[in-house]
């Protein structure tokens, strides 16, 4: 089957409707919705974007927290060929201006509340220019109220006529698979955030997981990773509706919340990164629930860091899968079925998908590097972005004239074909002229002392050496190690100028809103608050 053969993005819930009409799509705190019904909604949405001025072609914010007026969002603009921005529930206004504007939104369809937040003041502070000149348009969602805005409730209460239905169909047949779906920004750990564009190819993606993974019609996801993420959006809301799955969905990610619908709502799969599954162990030791229905889960890298959580989730949960991706590549690129052995589902970061190329090269020269020996991972495929929108600066530093997409991502290929990311190029720290890689000290450092429940490395200037390696710890319940302890366990394990010069105990790391931890934030915090190292040599 090729892309061409495969249903777009606007019309997955409209399939779903055909082939699962009563079977339930969405399950959340206050509701639930079959597909008939998700169906039915997203079609009125779609009106009600067109009646308010959304052509084929807008971009669209969407900065709206987990819930059905998500996904009826971005399907009902998917239907009606505009291109969804999703937006991240953490940017204050500086962000939050900068991306809208360099998105080119004409539109931000926004919650007036998530959490403690009060969306409202935040948009009238970031985005008030924009809105007293009329160049971008307000839909509220929820609670609160904004002059201008219109509000969510009129889009899905209004019954549409039918010369909007009949202008829905035309916009639904005039859409085509190279279309622009899609504007996800990135994160910007490592700069300003970049617009990455995607068009329908996404959905081959999500089919070859599904066959993979053995997803059935009928199973239960728990979703409660953000939806503006490219992981909760692949992997969850787009799957839950090509495979025929109920999506349970949380507003934020709760450990003791996520296990009690685990065991209420009889969940068969579970996504996240290391952070959600170690905080899961931990509640789930405190206090037990049952949870036999689970299947498998979801859980990326291939880090030795996140091996050891997905070996303990083998044992206490259910059997895992691993993969490896970025925005750049629609998520993963790289993954294995659910049925491979666990050595190879926790150690490694899996195979490219089929239909999908990868190697392995030597950042410099460009040239292959033979199995074993670390290269930067290359990918080339379906699934691959059309570019970053408006910089193409930036896409010709990424993608090549052969359409190679160079990640930036350092890997090592295994004897059984498979691929172990070890870290990022951009994050490799140079110690007296040695290239150290922040990941690996990281892996080091938690094999060698088990008190470590999460450990981030950072770099630190340091005269002689130019940088060294600072290390954040935050302890396992109960645990006992120092900052002393920790460092005497890696003297004569590692290589000296791997070992920390400080090593700092924190009760968490920063993290963002999918759970990795923030590098740049610790850096920046050490800085600012004039760390001391240690002097003599290591």
């Amino acid at each position: 089957m090729t892309n061409e053969d495969l249903p777009l993005l606007g019309d997955l819930p409209t399939r779903a409707a055909a082939k699962w009409p009563q079977q339930q799509a969405l399950k959340w705190a206050t509701g639930a919705m079959s597909y008939a019904e998700l169906d039915a909604h997203i079609d009125r949405v779609a009106c009600g974007l067109m009646r308010n001025g959304v052509n084929a072609g807008d971009k669209v914010g969407v900065l709206v927290s987990n819930g059905p007026e998500y996904v009826e969002a971005v399907f009902a603009l998917w239907r009606i060929g505009a291109v969804a921005v999703p937006l991240n529930l953490r940017y204050r206004e500086a962000d939050l201006a900068d991306v809208v504007r360099r998105g080119g939104c004409k539109v931000l369809i926004f919650s007036g509340r998530a959490g403690p937040i009060d969306f409202v003041g935040l948009v009238q502070r970031s985005l008030g220019s924009d809105l007293e000149q009329g160049s971008l348009r307000t839909i509220l969602v929820g609670e609160g109220s904004m002059p201008g805005a219109t509000t969510w409730a009129s889009l899905v209460d209004t019954q549409y006529s039918p010369a909007e239905q009949l202008a829905l169909r035309e916009r639904r047949a005039a859409c085509k698979a190279s279309d622009l779906t899609l504007i996800v920004f990135t994160s910007g750990t490592t700069g300003r955030p970049k617009g990455v564009m995607h068009d329908h190819s996404c959905v081959r993606s999500v089919r070859e997981r599904a066959l993979l993974w053995k997803v059935q019609p009928g199973e239960a996801m728990l979703n409660y990773l953000p939806m503006f993420h490219l992981y909760s959006l692949s992997e969850a809301v787009l799957q839950c509706v090509y495979s025929g799955c109920r999506q349970v969905v949380m507003e934020n990610f709760d450990a003791n919340t996520a296990l009690d619908l685990i065991e209420h709502e009889s969940v068969n799969i579970l996504h996240g990164f290391e952070t959600h599954y170690g905080d899961l162990l931990r509640v789930q030791a405190e206090l037990p629930r049952d949870v036999g229905s689970l299947r498998f889960g979801t859980l990326p890298s291939g880090l030795e860091t996140s091996a050891a959580i997905a070996v303990q989730v083998q044992r206490v949960f259910c059997p895992t899968v691993t993969g490896t991706g970025m925005s750049e590549s629609w998520a993963w690129m790289c993954t294995c079925a659910i049925d491979e052995p666990e050595e190879m589902r926790c150690h490694s970061s899996g195979r490219p998908l089929p239909g999908m190329e990868m190697r392995l090269a030597d950042p410099d020269t460009g040239k292959d590097v033979p199995q074993g020996t670390p290269g930067e991972i290359l990918f080339r495929g379906y699934s691959v972005m059309k570019g970053y929108f408006e910089d193409p600066g930036a896409t010709a530093a990424v993608l090549d004239a052969d359409g190679w997409l160079h990640s930036g991502d350092q890997g090592v290929m295994r004897p059984d074909g498979s691929i172990r990311f070890t870290g990022r190029y951009k994050e490799m720290l140079k110690v007296g002229g040695e290239n150290v890689s922040p990941q690996g000290v990281e892996q080091e450092l938690s094999a060698l002392v088990p008190d470590i429940l999460q450990v981030a490395v950072i770099g630190v200037p340091e005269p002689r050496l130019v940088e060294v390696p600072v290390a954040y710890v935050v302890l396992r319940p109960g645990a006992t190690a120092t900052e002393e302890s920790i460092i005497a366990a890696c003297k004569g394990k590692i290589a000296s100028f791997k070992v920390p010069r400080r090593v700092v105990v924190v009760a968490e790391l920063p993290q963002t809103a999918t759970g990795k931890v923030q590098r740049a934030v610790i850096r920046k915090a050490a800085l600012e608050g004039g760390l001391q190292l240690k002097t003599g040599a290591q």
